[in-house]
């Protein structure tokens, strides 16, 4: 875990990053929103619970949180749910229903703790209100986002997100031919299906982004994005003419296992 974040007034990134062999660093983030109701963006990696809540508890005591946003049900953004909820007592699980069924299959969870989400619901935090939409693109159909109209800030689940040569936590740091090739390379990974799309059809879902008029985007797997709305849509319109991933073969595979095993000698 890096030490967390402050993208913007209240609102903090934990980010930690995921060394993919022969490939480049994959940002996993999470996040806080001190909002007058504070709020959790998912929970982290399970690898890194310790980590992660120390992480959390250097921006507020876990007790004080009353949300707990799950934005789908992948491993790497519930890592910590079960700790997490044992330690913010008072907090309601926000998130997809059909998430919450699937997770009590391998977590222990109290359902009735859980505030089942829909497209278009808001939550109320007290200070502001919280916009559950679609993502453009996303690796699971449960995938929830996060408008916050108060701070500008669109959270965008896996959308956007990119695998970087370097670990950073803020994008203006790269360079923009850094981050196309980022994107992607992580987005016809993570959503195999983009070269099967509808092209008006998508491009209607990347333009209700822009529609939001977001100052900030923050991805689960891309580092703070401040007023770089125009070059993410830009890189994410061109994906469905890009070449279908092609999973690595056996030969590929144990390359890339020697060299994890290699990096915990």
């Amino acid at each position: 875990m890096h030490e967390p974040v402050e993208a913007a007034p209240g609102i903090f990134v934990l980010p930690t990053f995921l060394n993919v062999p022969g490939v480049g660093y994959l940002p996993v983030n999470s996040f806080v929103i001190l909002s007058e109701e504070p709020v959790l963006v998912d929970t982290g990696i399970g690898i890194e619970q310790d980590a992660f809540v120390k992480a959390l508890k250097s921006v507020i005591d876990p007790s004080e949180l009353k949300w707990i946003w799950l934005t789908h049900d992948d491993a790497d953004h519930t890592g910590s749910v079960q700790r997490i909820m044992e330690l913010a007592p008072k907090a309601q699980l926000a998130t997809h229903a059909l998430s919450a069924f699937r997770m009590i299959l391998w977590c222990p969870l109290d359902l009735h703790r859980v505030h089942a989400l829909t497209l278009g619901d808001r939550i109320d935090a007290g200070d502001r209100k919280l916009t559950a939409f679609r993502p453009p693109l996303f690796d699971n159909p449960l995938s929830t986002g996060i408008h916050d109209e108060k701070s500008g800030t669109v959270f965008s689940v896996d959308a956007f997100g990119a695998i970087l040569a370097r670990e950073e936590t803020d994008l203006a740091k790269l360079e923009e031919k850094e981050v196309q090739q980022g994107m992607s390379m992580w987005e016809t990974f993570d959503c195999p299906w983009v070269h099967l799309v509808d092209r008006e059809k998508f491009g209607k879902s990347l333009e209700a982004v822009r529609s939001m008029k977001p100052s900030m985007i923050l991805s689960g797997h891309l580092p703070m994005a401040r007023n770089k709305t125009d070059l993410l849509l830009k890189v994410a319109s061109g994906l469905p003419s890009l070449p279908p991933f092609v999973a690595p073969n056996q030969e590929a595979f144990s390359q890339m296992v020697s060299a994890i095993l290699s990096s915990q000698r």
